[in-house]
C-alpha cells in the first residue's frame, strides 16, 4: 500500500492491495478529503494499515467514512472497529445488503451540514446492479466515481478475462461507462437527470477507483464517458 498522494488542495489518493471479484483482480483506491472544519473525510476506504492509520492522524481526525455505492464495503467493518467515533455513510441499498454494520447515514442528493461547503454530491438511481453517489470536491474541482466509469489499462486482464474486459468496455483508450452498467440502467429518465447535475459541476478533475487518475478536462472526459445515455 502506498502512502498518502496528494492530488490537489485539500484532497488525497491512497492506493490500496488488489482485490478479486470473481476471477477478476480489481485494484481499489481511496480518497481523503480535509473538510474546512479539520476532520477527515474518506471516500471509498480501502484496507487499513498502521502506515496508513499514522499518515491519516498526520492530517486530522477520521470523522466521516463513505461508501459510495453497494460494491465498495469490503473494508468498512474494520474502519468503523478502528474509528468508531466517526459517522459511516451508505449508499442507497447498502443497509440492506450488510445489515452486520451500524450505518448511520444512508446518502441522498443532499450534502450533509458537516460536509456542504467542501463537497456537492449526486445519487445516479435506476441501475439494477448499483447506487452510486458520485461527488464534487469544490476545492480542488474534483468529480468522484467508483464504478459508474472505469479505465483499466491494457494487460491487466489476460486470458478470457481480458475479452471480457474488452467487450465490456472496461479496458479502452479513454475512460467510459462498462456496457454492464449501460444495459443495467433501468430508469434512464431518472439517471440522465442525474447526469445533468454532474455535468453543472465545473470539473476540472476526475478521480475513479478503476481507472488512472484524470487531471485535466474532467468535465469533457465525464460527458463523453456518457455520450450512450444522450442527455
Amino acid at each position: 500500500m502506498t502512502a498518502l498522494q496528494s492530488f490537489g488542495p485539500e484532497i488525497w489518493t491512497v492506493e490500496g492491495p488488489e482485490v478479486a471479484v470473481l476471477g477478476f483482480r480489481y485494484p481499489t483506491r481511496m480518497v481523503v478529503i480535509r473538510l474546512m472544519t479539520g476532520g477527515l473525510w474518506l471516500w471509498s476506504p480501502v484496507a487499513l494499515s498502521g502506515r496508513l492509520r499514522t499518515a491519516l492522524a498526520e492530517l486530522g481526525e477520521v470523522r466521516h467514512l463513505v461508501a459510495p455505492n453497494t460494491l465498495h464495503d469490503r473494508f468498512i467493518h474494520e474502519w468503523r472497529r478502528v474509528y468508531p467515533g466517526a459517522t459511516l455513510h451508505a449508499a442507497p441499498g447498502l443497509r440492506d445488503q450488510r445489515k452486520d454494520i451500524a450505518f448511520d447515514t444512508e446518502l441522498d442528493d443532499t450534502p450533509p451540514p458537516e460536509w456542504t461547503a467542501d463537497i456537492d454530491q449526486v445519487v445516479v438511481p435506476g441501475n439494477r446492479i448499483t447506487t452510486e453517489v458520485v461527488f464534487f470536491h469544490h476545492k480542488s474541482g474534483t468529480v468522484l466515481f467508483t464504478d459508474l466509469i472505469q479505465q483499466f489499462r491494457p494487460g491487466w486482464f489476460t486470458g478470457w478475462r481480458a475479452l471480457v474486459a474488452r467487450l465490456d468496455a472496461m479496458v479502452g483508450t479513454a475512460p467510459s461507462v462498462p456496457r454492464k452498467f449501460r444495459v443495467a440502467t433501468a430508469d434512464r429518465r431518472a439517471a440522465r437527470a442525474a447526469l445533468r447535475r454532474i455535468l453543472a459541476w465545473p470539473s476540472a478533475r476526475l478521480i475513479m477507483a478503476h481507472g488512472k487518475p484524470v487531471q485535466h478536462d474532467g468535465h469533457a472526459v465525464i460527458a463523453r464517458a456518457f455520450r450512450w445515455l444522450k442527455v
